[in-house]
């Protein structure tokens, strides 16, 4: 899975990397689901606004979208919908 973070009007730190690497090993058994990732994180008066865009090897596409004033709090919801999401499309995949 190749993963990759930028961000708008915000400097993506090392903390914040670090934190991120954390949390992503909970996403571990979807890298044979899922091709790429992209994480953006965008300030904006205040809040935060992180944007997930995920692609899968069978060619299916999500974004997820969510905005909180903790940039870290909001990592940790987003590493949520994104388990929530790759484990919907893999029994999606199962099914049929």
């Amino acid at each position: 899975m190749d993963f990759e973070v930028k961000g708008i009007h915000y400097e993506v730190s090392d903390n914040t990397k670090e934190h991120l690497q954390k949390k992503m090993k909970r996403l571990a058994y979807a890298e044979e689901y899922v091709m790429n990732l992209e994480l953006s994180i965008e300030r904006e008066k205040g809040n935060y606004n992180l944007d997930a865009n995920l692609k899968f090897k069978w060619g299916a596409a999500a974004h997820i979208h969510l905005s909180n004033h903790d940039l870290y709090k909001g990592i940790d919801l987003i590493i949520d919908k994104l388990d929530n999401k790759i484990t919907k499309e893999k029994e999606k995949i199962q099914e049929h």
